[in-house]
C-alpha cells in the first residue's frame, strides 16, 4: 500500500513539472530569423522559344565524271577543302586525245573538200553564164559545195566535242567545299553521269530549317521578316557551354494545312569546325514584342502538393503564403504570370527553412537583373495579382 501511495506521488510530480516546462515553452515569445528579402523584378520581358532541327549545308554535290574511262588518279586530299576548279580525278584522256586527232585531220580534209568543191562550183557558174555548161550540171556542182560545207560545219562540232570531252577527263571541283572520301579508286572504270567519285559539301555557310507552330508565330513572331535582324541562337547536342549566332532569313509563303505549322530557316557563317551538315541541333529564338512582366529567382519558388508559392514578407516582417502561375525561365530567373504585383517583397532563398507565419528580420539584397531592362511600376499596366 505505501508502494503504490509512493508510486503515485512520484508520477503526479513528474506530469506537474512537464505541464510546467511546456507552459514556460508556450510563453516564450518565437525567435525572428534573419531572411534575404527583395523586391521582385518589374520588366520587359522577351520570351524565348527553342526548336529542333539538323543543319543543312545549301550546296550539296554528288560528283559524277561525264565521260566514261578508267580513273587515271585521285588529286585530292580526302575530307578536306578544295577550291573550285581544283582537279580532283584524272580519268585516262588517251582515247579521247587519239578521238580529237582522228577529227582534226577529218577537218582538215574536210576544209580541202570544201575548198575544192567551191572552186568547181565557181567555174560552173563561169561557164554557164558563157553556155558552156548546162544548167543542170551547174546546179550539181553548186550543190556539192553546199553538202561540203554542212561536212565541214558536223565535223568541227564533232572536234568540239571531242575537245570537250577531253577536258572533262580531269573532273574538278565545281564549288569550294570540303570533300569526302573517294569512293571510286584508281584503276577502276566509271560511267558518265551514274558513278558517283565523290560528295562535296558547302560548309563555309548552314542552314537550320524548323516548323512553328501557327498559334506560336502569330502570338511571338508576327512582326519577324527576313531582312536579318532576328537574331537566332544555336546551340549543338551535348555542348550547352557554347552557342552560335545567326539570323532568320527564309520564311515559308504558305502554312501547311495538314500540321498547321510554318516553315522558317535562319542561316549560319560557319566559322567553327564543329558545325556540320546533319548536325543535330537547338535554335532559340526570342518573341518579338516584349511584354511587361515580373520575375522572381527560380530558387525562391516553393512547391506544395497543388500549387507553386512564394513566400512574400507583409508590413509586419512576418512571411505569407502566395500561389503563383509561372511562366518561361530566363537564366537563374523565372516569369510569374499571376499571383504577384511589382511592389511585392519575398523570401529570395525560397521556403528551405522558413515557411508561412513565420516572424523574420529581413535583410535587404537586390535580385541579379542579368542585363533586364526595369521598369517604374507606374510604367506599365500591372499585371493582376
Amino acid at each position: 500500500m505505501q508502494l503504490r501511495i509512493l508510486f503515485f506521488l512520484l508520477f503526479s510530480a513528474v506530469v506537474a513539472g512537464c505541464s510546467a516546462e511546456a507552459d514556460s515553452t508556450a510563453a516564450a515569445p518565437q525567435s525572428a530569423q534573419p531572411v534575404d528579402v527583395a523586391q521582385v523584378l518589374y520588366t520587359r520581358f522577351s520570351p524565348e522559344y527553342t526548336f529542333t532541327t539538323r543543319l543543312e549545308s545549301p550546296q550539296q554535290i554528288e560528283l559524277r565524271p561525264r565521260v566514261s574511262g578508267v580513273i587515271e588518279s585521285i588529286e585530292f586530299t580526302e575530307g578536306s577543302v578544295v577550291q573550285e576548279g581544283d582537279v580532283l580525278f584524272r580519268i585516262d584522256p588517251r582515247p579521247f586525245d587519239a578521238e580529237v586527232r582522228r577529227l582534226e585531220a577529218e577537218l582538215s580534209r574536210a576544209r580541202s573538200a570544201l575548198h575544192q568543191a567551191q572552186s568547181e562550183a565557181q567555174r560552173a557558174r563561169r561557164l554557164q553564164g558563157r553556155n558552156a555548161m548546162s544548167e543542170e550540171q551547174a546546179e550539181s556542182r553548186i550543190s556539192l559545195a553546199h553538202q561540203r560545207q554542212a561536212e565541214l560545219a558536223s565535223v568541227g562540232a564533232a572536234l568540239e566535242a571531242a575537245r570537250l570531252n577531253l577536258e572533262f577527263t580531269e573532273v574538278r571541283a565545281p564549288i569550294t567545299a570540303t570533300a569526302s572520301n573517294a569512293f571510286i579508286t584508281a584503276g577502276n572504270n566509271v560511267q558518265a553521269g551514274q558513278s558517283v567519285l565523290t560528295r562535296l559539301v558547302a560548309t563555309d555557310r548552314l542552314y537550320a530549317y524548323f516548323d512553328v507552330d501557327e498559334r506560336t508565330w502569330n502570338s511571338a513572331f508576327s512582326q519577324v521578316d527576313t531582312s536579318g535582324q532576328t537574331q537566332a541562337r544555336l546551340q549543338l547536342v551535348g555542348n550547352s557551354t557554347e552557342s552560335y549566332s545567326g539570323h532568320v532569313d527564309f520564311i515559308d509563303n504558305q502554312i501547311n494545312n495538314q500540321t498547321g505549322t510554318l516553315r522558317v530557316r535562319a542561316a549560319f557563317d560557319s566559322t567553327s569546325p564543329n558545325l556540320r551538315p546533319g548536325a543535330f541541333a537547338r535554335i532559340t529564338l526570342t518573341a518579338s514584342d516584349a511584354q511587361p512582366r515580373i520575375m522572381v529567382p527560380d530558387r525562391a519558388v516553393g512547391s506544395d502538393l497543388k500549387n507553386r508559392f512564394v513566400l512574400i514578407i507583409n508590413a509586419e516582417n512576418v512571411l505569407e503564403y502566395r500561389k503563383v502561375e509561372l511562366g518561361d525561365r530566363a537564366g537563374a530567373l523565372r516569369v510569374i504570370e499571376s499571383g504577384l504585383n511589382p511592389r511585392d517583397r519575398i523570401a529570395v532563398n525560397g521556403p528551405a527553412r522558413v515557411g508561412p507565419g513565420m516572424p523574420v528580420t529581413p535583410r535587404d539584397v537586390q535580385i541579379e537583373s542579368q542585363g533586364l531592362t526595369l521598369l517604374q511600376t507606374g510604367e506599365a499596366l500591372e499585371p493582376s495579382a
